[in-house]
């Protein structure tokens, strides 16, 4: 579970919301706690888990927040609330998005650096770039090799993802 949910279930508790956002807090540290182990469950026990937080998040959901800030996050919990448990469902994925994080702090850096690009195709550029050689890096191979068979459009020699 990505961090900034639960930053901002905290921040609308602060703000006053004492109907939604307390419980839905408790609902995502539930999935945290499941998020920590969840490659090591049986699949019945995933699914019994899914089954258990998808009927606790109904009932959250059915709370009618008072304050501005509950009813803000209800309704963005009400468009993704399908894919806040995916996790359980499939395990070879991660339960955040740390790592995507990651793969943006580069461009992030280099934007804040060099004050931004100045043309849509350098951006463009350095984003097909950085995305050919991060997959490229996940999969274990160097930067030159996969940019050179981007390039010449040479098939990567990928082994599948670890698990």
């Amino acid at each position: 579970m990505p961090r900034h949910q639960l930053r901002d279930c905290k921040f609308a508790i602060e703000a006053g919301d004492t109907i939604f956002a307390p419980r839905m807090k408790a609902l995502l540290l539930r999935a945290v706690v499941l998020a920590r182990r969840h490659r090591t469950l049986a699949d019945a026990t995933r699914r019994a888990w899914r089954r258990r937080l998808d009927h606790d998040l109904d009932a959250v959901m059915a709370l009618a927040p008072i304050n501005h800030h509950g009813r803000r996050l209800r309704r963005r919990y009400g468009k993704v609330r399908d894919h806040l448990f995916t996790f359980l469902d499939h395990p070879d994925i991660a339960a955040d998005n740390n790592g995507s994080e990651r793969e943006l702090r580069p461009t992030a850096t280099y934007r804040k650096v060099t004050g931004g690009f100045r043309s849509n195709w350098g951006a463009d550029f350095f984003a097909n770039v950085r995305s050919v050689v991060g997959t490229a890096a996940r999969h274990g191979l160097d930067a030159y090799t996969a940019i050179k068979n981007a390039v010449t459009g040479a098939s990567l020699p990928i082994a599948p993802l670890p698990g």
